[in-house]
């Protein structure tokens, strides 16, 4: 394969086994498009602006050697289409988790889970204003687990941590894949001032709530118009 596929690979390797499992008549997840495609278009508007900003800010770019060299302002092609595919991965695997198992295993633990994460988060992310990637993400993924804990008071908290345990998987592939890992270079650089400069194999920490904080966005959106669907 052209190294300058690389990129757009990922991200249809990433959406075809969710996709192609889609339609499985067991589980067919292609029922909750109506609720999900919103959900996702919203959340990647949000996303692409905010990838926009920090890319002309210098805090993270791209690797041309192994894009396509089409272009949609300062982003790829193939990074805007990075938040349409992995999300809708993403919750594909929310959903089937509820259906091999009906069990919410966490659903006890989740408002303690959601404390540790908000201390933790605001914690670093104030003592690191001076860090424009890890400020922004950690705090608002706390004030927006906050705005569940008290405004929404979301009952799936817990299967979407227990969801997350398995999203994590292909996130280190694709996520590793991205900085470095396994290939000569990098696709995705970070500026490391911005960032705590701590690494998972190649892969930022910081990624790690990022990427929390994006699916969550998706699942609840996803959430509230399937109840509102679900009321009509």
């Amino acid at each position: 394969m052209n190294e300058r596929y690389l990129y757009l690979a990922l991200d249809i390797g990433s959406i075809s086994f969710p996709f192609l499992f889609s339609f499985y008549p067991k589980a067919n997840f292609s029922k909750e498009w109506k609720y999900l495609f919103p959900s996702l278009i919203i959340t990647a508007v949000i996303f692409i602006v905010w990838d926009e900003v920090f890319t002309q800010m210098g805090i993270w770019g791209f690797n041309s050697r192994y894009l396509t060299g089409i272009y949609l302002g300062s982003l790829p092609l193939e990074e805007v289409l990075f938040f349409i595919f992995i999300p809708y991965s993403c919750i594909f695997i929310y959903f089937s988790s509820q259906h091999l198992s009906k069990r919410d295993y966490l659903k006890p633990y989740s408002r303690n889970i959601s404390w540790v994460l908000i201390i933790f988060l605001l914690t670093v992310g104030l003592l690191n204003t001076h860090r424009w990637y890890t400020s922004v993400t950690f705090i608002s993924l706390a004030i927006f687990l906050l705005v569940h804990l008290y405004w929404w008071k979301s009952e799936y908290l817990g299967k979407f941590y227990f969801a997350y345990i398995f999203v994590l998987i292909p996130f280190f592939l694709v996520n590793g894949v991205l900085t470095g890992s396994f290939i000569e270079d990098e696709v995705v650089w970070y500026n490391n001032a911005e960032n705590l400069n701590i690494r998972m194999g190649t892969i930022p920490f910081d990624d790690l709530f990022y990427n929390m904080l994006m699916l969550l966005m998706v699942t609840t959106m996803y959430e509230a118009f399937k109840k509102r669907f679900s009321a009509k």
